[in-house]
């Protein structure tokens, strides 16, 4: 109980230092969906690892219909975790997120197949240390890797692995269409 006491306090002075609409430590404790999500997903880990594995995919699941935000227990989440808006997230059973990562609201780190004879493998992706991830962004794969200090644009589709260092964006064409008798 001490580490997860610790780990949550370390996860809410991420949100404090990475949100500018964040005023205090209290309001994050009582007022973010995504620190409520986290500190659900956080107990019913450590109970996960015990090898209760019933009671901690109910305590996800009820902070999934609460805040939106969908964290498999068996999921391995690092330390300074912050999810920003919160809903739509979706963090599946064996990914893995190291420290000081940052998602925000609509994130999927999820399995490229769903297949129930992969249920003893790696089927969600690894993000490493210093990792942002923009709105709608959808990460698919056990072996994808988002290398470290990478930022990871909204609304990108990865099924491959990012070098760290790097910047993934989709890139968007505006046409603008030639005037009609004064309308566009």
């Amino acid at each position: 109980l001490p580490r997860i006491v610790d780990e949550l306090q370390e996860d809410a002075q991420a949100i404090l230092a990475g949100d500018p609409a964040a005023n205090s430590l209290e309001e994050i404790y009582l007022a973010y969906p995504g620190f409520y999500a986290i500190a659900i997903y956080r107990i019913a880990h450590s109970l996960y690892l015990l090898g209760f594995p019933l009671i901690p995919r109910m305590m996800t699941e009820l902070a999934h219909s609460r805040t939106g935000v969908d964290i498999n227990p068996g999921a391995q989440i690092g330390r300074h975790f912050f999810i920003d808006h919160a809903t739509g997230v979706v963090i599946g059973e064996t990914a893995v997120i190291h420290d000081r990562v940052k998602i925000f609201q609509g994130v999927t780190l999820g399995g490229l197949q769903v297949k129930k004879d992969m249920q003893s493998t790696k089927r969600h992706p690894t993000i490493e240390d210093n990792v942002t991830i923009y709105a709608n962004a959808t990460i698919l794969g056990g072996d994808i890797v988002i290398g470290a200090n990478s930022t990871i644009g909204a609304n990108v589709w990865i099924t491959q692995s990012v070098p760290e260092n790097s910047l993934v964006t989709y890139q968007t064409e505006i046409k603008i269409r030639p005037k009609k008798n004064g309308i566009r």
